[in-house]
């Protein structure tokens, strides 16, 4: 467990101790039987009865650990009852005057999946907010806050409404924005909601806040646990508490990350004109492998940079595509509400006719074809391959022979019969070194830039005869990393392409559908098991290499 591992020892002992012995707050939705299968049930939460938590003056005698955790515990409280009135305004702010508006501004059916589980997910939170007032009450005595997290949000019905919220919220925004566009009286009324309020934040802000509470539980709780001391009977409820709630998050983020690449393959396919690409890409046959904004760049001949700029790359399991982004949008939507990039396809190629150019594999490839794309006038020496970017590259290429002139230089100044104050073979060993200096910085520059330049060799249109013709992309990624991930994933993605990868079995928990080939185990080449101990020459049948990814 994360939490546990950045705790300390005995932390993690007792942690391991407690899954052992079953503690009752450790169970999960799998044990808690009826209690969650129950469903949701709308309870109306009185303030009267059920005030919100009010810490008590801070008692005189208090170590500097409990004055901390008491701090900590006052942003706990504080945040939680900020987060619980965000809720609250979206409701009696936005549903309910949408709801009963006269004449109607929309009509329930597009209300409805805007706000999809926000009742639900103001209801747990009232009803966490009930529980952390009775433990802020007895805080003096008990000061334990960890088990409280674990026992309110360890519950699937806590999973499940964040997890549809999530899921919807890409949808909930377009709803929103499309409402905008095509109903003036809903923009009017989101300007106006806006402009009254206190702290004149959108719909947006306001509907953002659940993605954002756990990260911010997270926060807090590993505040706490770095001031709660060894030995404290907090302190393994709230190892527990961060690990139930890092693993809730990440869920989430995965949930969310998802929906969006769903959204914007949708928003691609709308502005696909090959109708059985688009057709390919709204279907569930195709599965988004990776996709990433990149940056495009164009060179001259002389490897100045031409043109730069941002691609949305798109990796399936079959085709690559690169597309234009658009995020202009009219401002007085986009000031409520996030636009979103609009997409247009600039190119497509089949996964199996992309290569991945490496620093040195230029030689490999048709040299001709990839100068008469790139514009660059092919150089002197018909095995020199270009190394890293053609600007550096020049530059590298004009230190070389700066150097090379000089040493000759240097040769010539020795044979000198006189004794000259600037001209000597000190000054001129001087003129090599720095140029030295200078190559060895220059080379640095050049496997610097390789490390995020992602070079990819793309099949274009045929020429007059009906030659294939191929062009270079010179793409940027954000790190090192990101260029790594993506030579990995296409290299991944082409193996799957292959035959002898397509899954002969279906599974159970895939309701009947083929797992994707990618994410199998792949088959990536035949190699002999035994050889020949005298001859080298394979004596038994081939066994595949498996690589798993």
């Amino acid at each position: 467990m994360k939490a546990a591992r950045s705790g300390t020892k005995d932390g993690l002992e007792k942690t391991k101790i407690a899954v052992m012995r079953k503690v009752s707050f450790l169970q999960r939705k799998d044990q808690l039987g009826n209690e969650d299968d129950a469903g949701y049930l709308d309870v109306a939460v009185s303030e009267v009865k059920h005030p919100p938590p009010q810490l008590s003056p801070m008692p005189e005698g208090l170590t500097n650990h409990q004055v901390v955790r008491r701090h900590i515990l006052g942003s706990i409280i504080q945040s939680e009852r900020s987060y619980l009135e965000s809720l609250r305004r979206i409701l009696q702010e936005y549903q309910r005057p949408l709801m009963e508006a006269d004449p109607r501004i929309l009509s329930p059916r597009k209300i409805r999946p805007i706000f999809f589980r926000m009742r639900e997910i103001t209801q747990c939170h009232s009803m966490f907010q009930i529980a952390l007032a009775s433990r802020v009450a007895e805080w003096d005595s008990s000061e334990k806050i960890g088990d409280l997290f674990v026992a309110s949000f360890s519950k699937s019905m806590v999973l499940d409404v964040y997890s549809d919220y999530v899921n919807n919220f890409t949808n909930a925004m377009a709803l929103i924005k499309k409402a905008c566009m095509s109903k003036p009286a809903f923009l009017e009324f989101l300007k106006k909601k806006q402009s009254s309020s206190v702290d004149r934040i959108t719909l947006y802000g306001l509907m953002v806040k659940p993605i954002q509470r756990f990260p911010q539980f997270i926060l807090l709780l590993q505040d706490m646990l770095k001031n709660t001391p060894k030995g404290h009977v907090d302190r393994l409820p709230l190892q527990l508490a961060l690990t139930e709630l890092e693993m809730l998050a990440e869920k989430l983020n995965e949930q969310k990350r998802v929906a969006d690449q769903i959204a914007e393959t949708q928003q691609l396919a709308r502005s696909v004109s090959d109708r059985l690409l688009s057709k390919q890409l709204n279907s569930e046959q195709g599965s988004l492998v990776l996709c990433e904004t990149l940056i495009e760049t164009v060179y001259g001949e002389r490897g100045q940079v031409l043109k730069s700029k941002e691609r949305k790359v798109f990796l399936f399991d079959d085709v690559l595509i690169c597309a234009n982004i658009n995020v202009k949008g009219p401002p007085d939507i986009s000031s409520l509400v996030p636009v979103g990039p609009k997409y247009t396809m600039k190119w497509s190629a089949p996964l199996l006719q992309v290569q991945v150019v490496e620093v040195g594999q230029e030689a490999s490839q048709n040299k001709d074809t990839f100068f008469q794309q790139s514009g660059a006038k092919r150089p002197s020496g018909a095995c020199k391959a270009i190394l890293g970017p053609p600007r550096l590259y020049q530059e590298l290429q004009e230190l070389q022979h700066d150097l090379f002139v000089v040493e000759e230089v240097t040769l010539l100044v020795g044979t000198l019969q006189g004794m000259y104050q600037n001209l000597n073979t000190t000054v001129a060993q001087d003129w090599c070194l720095a140029l030295q200096r200078l190559i060895r910085i220059k080379e640095e520059q050049i496997q610097s830039a390789n490390k995020c330049r992602l070079r990819l060799q793309v099949p274009g249109r045929p020429d007059k005869s009906g030659r294939p013709v191929s062009f270079m992309v010179v793409l940027n990624t954000p790190n090192p990393l990101s260029k790594i991930s993506w030579v990995n994933r296409l290299h991944l993605a082409k193996i799957a392409q292959r035959g002898e990868n397509s899954p002969g079995w279906l599974c159970g928990e895939d309701e009947g559908k083929t797992m994707a080939p990618f994410w199998c185990p792949l088959l990536a080449c035949h190699m002999p098991v035994f050889c020949g101990l005298s001859s080298g020459s394979p004596v038994s049948s081939h066994s595949p290499k498996i690589c798993r990814c």
